[in-house]
């Protein structure tokens, strides 16, 4: 009988047989206690009486799968006389248990350079039914393209394996949907949370915002001369980024508020007459493990002010002329010179 079958159910059992006639014959049937059926007494038109039994209450393959019964067959002497037959009654399974996943929602963690082919997790859902009812086929639910892209589940064991590389820094979550249906059709579903964890696979980014060169000698120290914008995409201290200056130089580090920005600074006066630029490196390192080091050039050019004076090759020079020089006549050659450059540095005498 199926454990769908429907209450008030019959079923045909038969007649049993009795030499005696009259009140000593058969009179009716009794069936042993039970939770599911009853038996009732019919009688032909010939007059014989046989027994139907009825289900008064819904089956349930996986409470009981079979059931045994006495059924007893009464005469109606004195003393009465009996005789029992045994009814085993196989309750079929339905499709009626859809799957259950063993745990509504799973978790997971991958670092981001897990090569393809790594598992993730392994979900598993049961059935109660029996069969090909029983039987659970594994597969995702509806997803954006990319992340069914990401992952493969198995449809025989569950086993979800990543397809694609991971990159902390384009995605740090994925939410799987995935289903479990079985031979019947019913379907039950779990979420899988996978948490991308970041590994130090950037290097910092250094963008050069703005850069005053040239800048001029007779700048105060303090004037600003780059704005820097230092990232790294990395978390934690990952992306934590230090940097410093290679090289002698007159400019110096300030970090901005925010963290992700510096500005370069002249930490002295200049002197153009000294260096007419400056070559400078930056290197900017994050706290990883092994760190990550990216390095920038900057050249700064110094452009002339007017600060130096002309001195002459001699501080005093002493002529001596006879009277009788002509006018007109050279009597000396006097020589000065300005470090300066362009017009600050033509020398014009009077």
């Amino acid at each position: 009988i199926n454990e769908l079958t429907s209450p008030g159910a019959r079923f045909y059992l038969g007649m049993a047989e009795d030499v005696d006639v009259g009140s000593n014959s058969l009179q009716g049937y009794e069936l042993e206690a039970n939770r599911y059926f009853a038996v009732e007494v019919k009688e032909s038109q010939d007059g014989s009486k046989f027994a139907e039994l009825v289900l008064r209450r819904a089956l349930d393959r996986e409470r009981e799968q079979s059931l045994q019964l006495v059924l007893t067959a009464v005469d109606g002497g004195d003393p009465p006389r009996s005789g029992t037959a045994q009814l085993w009654i196989n309750v079929t399974d339905a499709n009626d248990n859809p799957p259950v996943f063993a745990q509504d929602r799973y978790r997971a963690s991958l670092r981001e350079d897990a090569p393809p082919g790594s598992t993730v997790l392994n979900v598993s859902a049961s059935d109660a039914d029996d069969g090909t009812n029983a039987r659970i086929m594994y597969g995702f639910g509806k997803m954006p393209p990319k992340v069914l892209h990401k992952f493969l589940v198995d449809a025989e064991s569950g086993t979800i394996t990543l397809q694609e590389a991971l990159d902390f820094e384009d995605t740090r979550a994925f939410s799987l949907a995935v289903e479990a249906r079985d031979g019947g059709g019913l379907v039950a579903h779990c979420k899988v949370e996978v948490e991308v964890l970041d590994v130090n696979d950037n290097a910092p980014d250094i963008t050069i915002l703005s850069l005053s060169s040239p800048v001029p000698e007779d700048s105060p120290a303090g004037t600003v001369v780059a704005l820097l914008n230092v990232n790294d995409p990395d978390s934690g201290e990952n992306g934590q980024v230090s940097c410093e200056l290679s090289g002698d130089v007159p400019l110096s580090i300030v970090a901005s508020p925010g963290g992700s920005y510096k500005v370069l600074v002249l930490a002295k006066a200049l002197d153009r007459e000294e260096a007419e630029f400056h070559e400078l490196v930056l290197r900017a390192s994050d706290g990883g493990d092994p760190a990550r080091t990216s390095t920038a050039r900057i050249r700064v050019v110094v452009v002339d002010a007017n600060d130096n004076a002309p001195v002459f090759s001699e501080s005093e020079y002493t002529v001596c002329v006879a009277e009788d020089v002509p006018v007109g006549s050279v009597l000396v050659t006097v020589t000065a010179t300005d470090a300066d450059e362009g017009l600050n540095g033509h020398v014009k005498y009077s």
